[in-house]
């Protein structure tokens, strides 16, 4: 299709993977399909969505086939948000077809599957654009800018913390889930690598540091207060090649459900960014506090754009590279140690039961505002593994 006829006419679409968080794709489909930007023409899924399922969106072909699917529909774009170990072969799969790309993130389970993608798309000429939404924001250009302008002095390095809760059913939804392999597969289902993936990848983005090569060691921490193969409290420093660090505390037992958010910290103040909200707040000596709301730009309507000459797109696989050594680190680093039975408490959840670790809000908080690792804050069951876990 040539440009000038992207630039009038809907793009067809194929979605796989439009259950479970899928459905937000769906949804967003149907929105773009109302504008006239792309059309539904085909599903990829196991069990075939019904029409209730569909309503707004036509009758797309289905099949549980992707590779057919793509062929007989001769979809333009693919949008894939299907299990991790999954994304480089089914990218590579509509690259062969010509199909431009949104990929869920985590990109890929490993550094050498992600690069077996990288080359894959490039070698087919289409592009690819991550499902980092909050990379999306209106926000992040703006606090550069304030960064680069001086607003808070001189960067000293970027915190982020993510305090979610989640119980035990949220580990048997799937096969993969709470998994760091499966049928000898990588799939590094933990908390830092996919549901907070986001607060590392935004927090490497305002430290200017979203590259590979923008990294030149990673040091991570992982633990598990649930059964589970993966890790669900964690935190990890990426030492930028520039000079400033990026610290990220995180944990899926936490008291209560908190926004996660950013900090840019400078020698003269700090910016906030809770990036699922594109909330900011400024913090800067000699002003009061200055709070700030921004939009956000949807990415399969920037990768639309993208397509038609209209517009960068605004997260390219490439620019996801850091975010991948810190996946990298995690999945060489020896398996997250189990939280001991005193560390951690059982509470009712809404469906099932989940497990909160004592203090470990606080301790999220704390590791944010100090750009400390939980071993930095004493927590008793964070003493620092003589082997370590630094890549």
């Amino acid at each position: 299709m040539s440009a000038a006829a992207q630039a009038t006419e809907p793009l067809p679409v194929v979605l796989a993977g439009a259950r479970g968080h899928g459905r937000f794709h769906l949804e967003n489909i149907q929105r773009l399909q109302r504008l006239g930007r792309v059309r539904l023409v085909g599903v990829c899924e196991l069990n075939p969505l019904d029409a209730d399922e569909l309503t707004g969106l036509g009758t797309p072909e289905q099949s549980p086939d992707l590779d057919s699917l793509l062929r007989s529909t001769g979809a333009a774009l693919a949008v894939l948000c299907t299990p991790i170990q999954t994304h480089t072969d089914l990218a590579l799969t509509a690259a062969r077809h010509g199909a431009h790309l949104l990929l869920e993130k985590p990109p890929a389970p490993s550094r050498a599957e992600f690069q077996r993608m990288l080359d894959g798309v490039e070698q087919a000429g289409v592009r690819c654009q991550i499902g980092f939404q909050s990379l999306g924001s209106r926000a992040l250009p703006a606090i550069r800018e304030l960064i680069a302008s001086g607003a808070i002095g001189e960067l000293t390095g970027v915190g982020g913390a993510g305090t979610w809760v989640r119980d035990e059913a949220y580990y048997r939804r799937a096969r993969w889930a709470g998994r760091r392999r499966l049928d000898g597969t990588d799939v590094i289902d933990g908390v830092l690598t996919n549901p907070l993936a986001h607060a590392v990848a935004t927090a490497l983005a305002l430290n200017g540091t979203p590259r590979a090569a923008d990294v030149i060691g990673v040091t991570a921490e992982l633990f598990r207060a649930n059964a589970i193969e993966s890790d669900d409290t964690s935190c990890v420093r990426v030492h930028g090649a520039h000079g400033t660090d990026v610290t990220v505390t995180a944990t899926l037992c936490a008291e209560r459900n908190r926004a996660p958010y950013v900090i840019a910290h400078g020698t003269t103040g700090r910016i906030t960014f809770w990036y699922t909200e594109d909330r900011v707040l400024l913090q800067r000596a000699g002003h009061g506090p200055e709070e700030i709301q921004y939009g956000r730009v949807d990415l399969l309507e920037n990768l639309v754009d993208h397509l038609a000459g209209r517009a960068e797109l605004l997260v390219p696989a490439e620019v996801t590279g850091a975010f991948m050594q810190v996946v990298e680190a995690i999945r060489q680093s020896p398996d997250p140690r189990p939280l001991p039975a005193d560390a951690w408490h059982q509470v009712p959840g809404e469906g099932a039961r989940r497990r909160v670790v004592h203090g470990i809000d606080d301790l999220v908080t704390a590791g944010a505002d100090t750009l400390s690792l939980y071993s930095e804050l004493g927590a008793p069951w964070a003493t620092r593994d003589p082997k370590g876990a630094t890549r």
